[in-house]
């Protein structure tokens, strides 16, 4: 295995070695360049590997074990687990298959979680949402707005709508959720926008999901979010059938061209 030193500023060397030696662990992880089972080098090859101390292959490594991506024990020695036991939900490994391999799987179950979360949540936002909620979805779609009129960054704004809208729901867990669900909602929202037309198709969608809330209208709120699901659904499945290439979110977020 080639080296790769990493280098961090100086202000803070420790804190800065320690992301970019998870990065890119991760990265090689989740891309099967450590196969399932198999145990990663001892300590000193990968302070060596990596140009950095046994105090930051350590923490890194911990942090890897809190993504569910690595196991380490007494006699166990530090092992690669299977992809059942990663934690979907943690935007960093999210990203990082995102660099690598979204499996047509990964994406429908993405679609149906959005079919299962999304719709009882805006049910409740349609009779929570306080005028602070509302006032801040409505500027996340102005920002989708400007966007589509004079372009800029579309997708930031849509994540904004969708987490003010889970935020309006008043349920804590759904509140936590909305923060584990920001990477997968991108993945999607970044598939859409690449789409001719999509991002200004998905405008008006958006838009009768904004009125429904604010006018407190539960079962129209729902019809609202899943037709726009339903039209994301159909925004992936085109992409999948054309086998182009799914966006990596590691990225910054695309931004539209202006007109």
């Amino acid at each position: 295995m080639h080296k790769q030193r990493l280098t961090a500023p100086s202000s803070a060397p420790n804190k800065n070695a320690h992301s970019s030696m998870v990065e890119a662990l991760g990265c090689r992880i989740v891309a099967g360049q450590y196969a399932v089972g198999s145990t990663l080098p001892p300590e000193p090859a990968m302070c060596e590997s990596f140009g950095v101390s046994r105090t930051v292959v350590r923490e890194s490594i911990k942090s890897l074990v809190a993504k569910g991506l690595l196991i380490t024990g007494p006699k166990l020695g530090t092992r690669v687990l299977p992809e059942e036991q990663w934690n979907w939900f943690d935007p960093d490994v999210v990203s990082w298959l995102s660099q690598q391999r979204l499996s047509a799987d990964f994406l429908r179950d993405l679609q149906e979680l959005r079919r299962i979360v999304e719709p009882a949540a805006i049910r409740l936002a349609a009779q929570r949402a306080s005028p602070q909620d509302l006032a801040s979805i409505e500027m996340a779609f102005a920002g989708m707005k400007n966007a589509v009129e004079n372009g800029g960054d579309y997708v930031s704004h849509d994540l904004r709508f969708h987490q003010g809208l889970l935020l309006a729901s008043g349920n804590r867990l759904l509140v936590q959720m909305s923060k584990a669900l920001s990477a997968l909602l991108r993945t999607s929202f970044e598939i859409s926008t690449a789409k001719k037309n999509g991002p200004a198709e998905s405008l008006s969608m958006h838009k009768d999901v904004l009125e429904a809330v604010s006018a407190k209208q539960p079962d129209r709120a729902e019809s609202a979010i899943l037709r726009l699901i339903d039209g994301a659904k159909f925004d992936i499945e085109a992409v999948l059938a054309s086998r182009r290439r799914i966006p990596n979110i590691g990225r910054p977020a695309s931004h539209l061209p202006a007109h």
